[in-house]
Order: C-alpha cells, then structure tokens, then sequence
C-alpha cells in the first residue's frame, strides 16, 4: 500500500534502469584530481566548472544532445546533507541517476525528494519535474514514507484557510485514519461542553465553522503507548486582541501542530511500528463575533484548573490544555505535543531551529542524538520552574498571558506542564512550521520540522 498523500502527486523517483541520464556529483578535488569521467571532466575544464555548492553544468553528447550533468558539492559536503535538492528544482524534465556522488544513498535519495516537493494545487499551469533513480542500496520504502509524511505536513499548511478550515482539518485527518484503517472520532461544536472541553469550545465558540476534537487510535494494546497532540488553530485573528493586519499574513499556518502530528502519525502507521498510538487535535478558528471570548475571562478547563484570559491572542495554550489534560488521563509511555506556540521561540532560536521542553533527561538525549542522525535541526530548552510563578493570576489559578514578556516560549510551556501530571515522558515543541527562504531541501512555505527526528527515536525504541 502507498503512503497517503493528501494532494496526489506523481512520485519524484523513477526505476528505469539504463535509461536515465547521469549525475556526477562532484567536489573540487574530483575536477582537480581528474578522478571523474573523462567526458564530463573535459567538458567541465572547458566550461571553468569549479564544482562550487549547488552548482550545476549540463553536458552535451557529441551529437549534442543532452548527456548528463556535473553537480558541485562544495569542498565539505557535509555542511549541506540535502544538497541534491536542488537537482530536483534545477534539472532539467526528464528521469536520471546519480553516476558518482560521496553521499551516502539514503541522503542523497531522500534530499532530492525533499526539494521536489511543489505546492500547485492553486496553479493554473504545473511544471513537468525530473525524476531520481533511487540507488539500489537505500531504503526506498523508508525514503517514500518519510517524504509522504512531510508533505502531509507541508500541504496542509500551505492551503489557504478558505479550503483548510476545521471541516476540512476534520477531513483530512479521517482520510488519513481511513487509509491506515484507524479508529477515528470527533466531538463537534456544544458536545464540547457535555464531554468536558471547555477551553476547546470557548476558543473556538465565535467561528461559523465549529470547534471540534479529533481523535485516532491505531495499533495494537500492549505494544509501547504513544500519544501525539498537535494544535489545530485553522486561522488566528487574536480574537478580541486582534492582530495587526501584517501579522495575519501566516495566520494559515497557526494548524502547524495539527499537521506536523498528522505527517509524524503517517510515518508511525505506514512503517507498522510496534506501538500503540493515539492522536488528539483540538481544532478550532480563533474568530471575533458577539459571542468570542474575552480579556479578563476566567474559564474552568478539563483538569479543573481555573484559566484568567489575559490575552485571547494566547489561544493555542488553552486549547493544548484540554486536550493534554484528556491525553494525560491515560498516562501514556510517551506524550508529544506541537504547537506553533510563541514569537519568543523564534526570537530565542529563529525559524530553522525548534524548541523542545521536557523533564525526562533520557528522552532529551535521545531526541539530541535523534536529529544529528537525521539531519532534522532540535534544540532542547529549560523548563525552568523559578518561572512558574509569572503563570499565576490574580484572580484565577493561573493565566495564559503573563505580563512582562520574558522568557515567553518558557512560561508557554510551563502553562502546558500544569496539565501533564501522569505522563512521565512528556515533551513539548514549539514549533514555527515554515521556512521562510527557499533551501536545497525546500522551496519555502509550510515546513514539517522534528518529525523525523521523531520517527527515527520512536522507530529505534520499538525495535
């Protein structure tokens, strides 16, 4: 069975054998040393090819049709993993494979699927991309699944609320349930109230399209019990907060939580890993009408805890509340949750480099060791208890917006930690969910970060 793809795409890879035409991925000291193959080596000598990082110089055959193409690697190849990206955006149509390259199969493979990705759902015209043989000795299945699963994660991100709102999340998620033969469910709208998520309705309460909770279970009972929550706020207005209008240009992408959880649970349930996985998105649009909720409000959340609203742009914590409280009830082996949650995370590491926070030392080394091995940038950061107290209220036990604005990303998590007291191994990630320039592994936009890091520790774990 093929991974599910939200927007159906023609694979970026081939299997044609000797009808493909040769990449020489190169450094420097090949053309210096004359250690490649002597037409491409002449031709580049011709050319002044110097083989610098990303570099790409086309070779004609002596009828002068296309032949191949020489790809500079740089002199440290290493400093870039996913270079052969840019083959995927530079080359022209037609299929290939890499003749020589000092990457090991599995990167070069999985880089140029990485930048092969393009979002053209809106596009009245759609570019004819080239295709990679993937070398024999790499995993192709692995390399496949990966790939489908940030893409789930970039799409999602990357359509527009208009076509992404929480029915259509809701959509989407049963779609990926149903391929993977999932157990889904969904509380929708006043439900919320009777089955006790009131910080979920309450954020979600003044849109026309109705708040829900999403819920999926797979594997199999006694297997490792792993649990993902991803923040699911289709658009983010700032409720009565409003935002100025220059900060709701990327306001689609508050749902990164939501989708980055949905592609790590692709991954999870395409590989068949022994575990027992359980999905929870709380989704909602953060809207203004008569009913939005407002500053100065104290609600009470599902763990029990009094919330003062200090802030209605501080949202996502709220509705991470309820579901981590729900979550938490079951004390799962491991918690994980994603949310793009705070500007002061990307102050603290800028958009490249997410957060984590957790208290268990092990699994924090583990997810340092995790991303080095994927190339998938982490960085843990304290849950530093001295301040806890910026998170209590004057007038309720605690509030979602602590004055002074300090250490942000950490109080947001300090927030989330209040509803965390069963799970032992819980971690959260604060995530941005875009890039914002295009790189050899992307062409920019909606990005899944920490996934598969993710994949690779829950992958080892359960072997």
């Amino acid at each position: 069975m093929a991974p599910y793809q939200f927007i159906e795409r023609a694979s970026p890879f081939n299997s044609k054998g000797g009808a493909t035409l040769p990449i020489f991925a190169v450094t420097p000291a090949h053309i210096e040393t004359g250690t490649i193959d002597p037409i491409a080596l002449d031709w580049a000598r011709k050319a002044g090819y110097k083989a610098e990082s990303g570099s790409l110089l086309l070779i004609p055959t002596e009828e002068g049709h296309l032949g191949g193409a020489l790809f500079g690697l740089g002199s440290n190849p290493s400093e870039q993993p996913f270079l052969t990206g840019k083959l995927a955006r530079g080359l022209p149509a037609g299929d290939w494979h890499i003749e020589t390259a000092p990457l090991t199969a599995n990167r070069l493979s999985l880089g140029f699927g990485l930048g092969s990705y393009r979002f053209e759902r809106y596009k009245s015209e759609k570019a004819t991309p080239p295709t990679l043989m993937i070398p024999r000795d790499a995993d192709a299945a692995d390399i496949k699944r990966q790939l489908a699963g940030v893409f789930l994660a970039r799409d999602l991100i990357n359509t527009p609320t208009n076509d992404m709102g929480p029915e259509q999340l809701e959509a989407a998620f049963r779609a990926l349930a149903e391929h993977y033969k999932a157990e889904m469910s969904v509380i929708i709208g006043d439900d919320l109230l009777k089955e006790n998520f009131p910080l979920v309705h309450t954020v979600g309460r003044a849109s026309a399209d109705a708040p829900r909770l999403l819920e999926l279970r797979w594997g199999k009972k006694g297997h490792r019990r792993i649990t993902l929550v991803g923040k699911g706020v289709c658009f983010d207005t700032g409720g009565l907060d409003i935002k100025p209008a220059s900060s709701m240009l990327l306001m689609k992408k508050d749902m990164g939580g939501a989708a980055n959880v949905m592609g790590l649970a692709l991954m999870i349930m395409d590989a068949k890993l022994k575990v027992d996985l359980r999905v929870i998105i709380p989704v909602v649009e953060n809207s203004i009408s008569s009913n939005a909720f407002r500053p100065g409000d104290i609600y009470k959340s599902r763990k029990g805890l009094t919330v003062q609203i200090d802030n209605t742009d501080a949202e996502g914590r709220l509705i991470l509340a309820d579901a981590l409280a729900y979550a938490d009830e079951e004390a799962p082996d491991l918690m994980i949750d994603m949310a793009t949650l705070t500007g002061a995370a990307r102050v603290a590491l800028g958009p490249d480099l997410p957060p984590f926070f957790t208290d268990d030392n092990d699994l924090a080394r583990d997810l340092t060791e995790a991303s080095l091995e994927t190339d998938d940038p982490l960085w843990r950061m304290p849950l530093y208890m001295g301040y806890d107290k910026d998170i209590r209220a004057k007038f309720a036990d605690i509030t979602n917006a602590p004055s002074g604005g300090m250490a942000g990303s950490i109080t947001a998590a300090l927030f989330l930690k209040r509803f965390v007291t069963n799970t032992s191994s819980w971690v959260h990630f604060d995530i941005y969910g875009w890039a914002q320039n295009e790189r050899p592994h992307s062409p920019g936009g909606g990005e899944a970060q920490a996934i598969r890091a993710l994949y690779h520790h829950i992958r080892q774990s359960v072997r």
